[in-house]
């Protein structure tokens, strides 16, 4: 079995994921920060190394900024909703997931304004068209750092500093680069940063969470849920502090040891390493599939400039078939459809139909590329 849906989530995982999990529910078990007794300390120190691995992978200085919650649509959700008020100003992009869009679109419905900057057919953002859709009134820019359906990667940096000059807060969705590309939140001008524990960052799922910038104001952004945290227990009013001003209720924390072991592993083995990993296999698929006659490559079709995600369709069939046929034929396990990403499709124009999905993935070999490319071969001249 060939495994290229990274894009959604990644597997297998590092074996130090696995056992991390199993030492926590075995050893330790207990509610982190809400007892003094020793294996509550140690659940503790558990979510503590999770941060503290987190906040080094994303250049992060203080680990307090970063805050866990279930994933990155939940992070999405807390900085949109949390931050945007009737009357507020919001720019987006054409190639967001549903993550973004749909936070936007029932908050666009509340009486928020809200410009979709369109990007190319191949996914990418001008960052002079980002310019030109800012206002007086413009107080958050949102936008996806890597396109979950082409790869296509946006210059958060330059972005950054159009929102920065223009006193907005910038949110990047990092659901599909953390751990594959690398991120510095202060040098990339990025305010708030939502990431997931189970795709790049080798974790389970059920993890992910919100980083703050280092000079974000965080009463610019409100909680969306109160209540007990473990500290300052003798009020009945939430902790003004990160992280517990956002982290109400029992934490994950075999989630979170299991988090903490997978991003340890990409710390160790670099993300350089992993990037330059991922390139090598997209540039060989790309080359490859350019010699198939009968089908399409959608996307900027340059390694160097996406991700390990591209999309595919096979002239006149349908997506869902040629998925299929992969995984029953070829034991080839890819995903097909709108990959929750309406926006993208329309964009890359497969929309209503959708794509086939290849996402390579850290534990992929050239020898899947070869082996895609191969079935793909003949499926065309069946």
């Amino acid at each position: 079995m060939i495994y290229l849906d990274n894009a959604a989530t990644s597997w297998p995982k590092p074996e130090a994921v696995l056992e991390a999990m199993t030492a926590f529910m075995r050893d330790i078990g207990a509610n982190p920060g809400r007892s003094g007794h020793r294996l509550s300390v140690e659940a503790g120190r558990t979510v503590l190394d999770a941060r503290e691995a987190v906040a080094e992978l994303l250049s992060i200085r203080d680990p307090m900024r970063v805050v866990f919650g279930l994933n990155a649509t939940d992070a999405l959700n807390l900085a949109i909703r949390g931050t945007l008020r009737p009357g507020d100003h919001v720019v987006t992009g054409s190639m967001e997931h549903n993550s973004v869009m749909r936070p936007l679109r029932d908050l666009e419905a509340e009486g928020v304004e809200l410009t979709v900057v369109q990007a190319s057919p191949e996914g990418f953002m001008d960052p002079v068209d980002v310019s030109e859709a800012m206002r007086p009134g413009t107080r958050l820019v949102a936008m996806i750092h890597a396109s979950n359906v082409v790869g296509s990667l946006l210059s958060i940096r330059d972005i950054g500093a159009i929102a920065r000059d223009a006193g907005a807060l910038f949110l990047v969705d990092a659901a599909q680069t953390a751990g594959c590309c690398p991120i510095d939140v202060g040098r990339d001008n990025v305010d708030l940063l939502a990431f997931t524990g189970h795709k790049g960052l080798l974790g389970p799922q059920g993890t992910g969470g919100l980083a703050f910038g280092p000079d974000v104001d965080v009463s610019r952004v409100r909680p969306l849920r109160s209540g007990g945290t473990g500290s300052r227990s003798e009020h009945e009013v939430q902790p003004d502090f990160l992280p517990d001003r956002y982290e109400s209720g029992t934490m994950n924390g075999v989630g979170l040891a299991g988090l903490a072991a997978g991003v340890r592993y990409v710390l160790e083995r670099g993300v350089d390493d992993i990037r330059g990993h991922e390139v090598g296999l997209v540039r060989r698929f790309i080359d490859g599939v350019r010699g198939i006659e009968g089908i399409d490559l959608y996307g900027g079709g340059d390694a160097r400039r996406q991700t390990a995600t591209l999309s595919i369709n096979l002239r006149g069939e349908a997506p869902s078939d040629v998925g299929l046929a992969l995984d029953e034929d070829h034991d080839i396990l890819c995903r097909v459809g709108l990959h929750c990403a309406p926006a993208a499709h329309r964009t890359i124009g497969t929309f209503p139909d959708g794509t086939v999905r290849l996402s390579f993935g850290a534990f992929n070999s050239r020898g899947a590329v070869d082996a895609a490319l191969d079935a793909l071969r003949g499926m065309v001249g069946r």
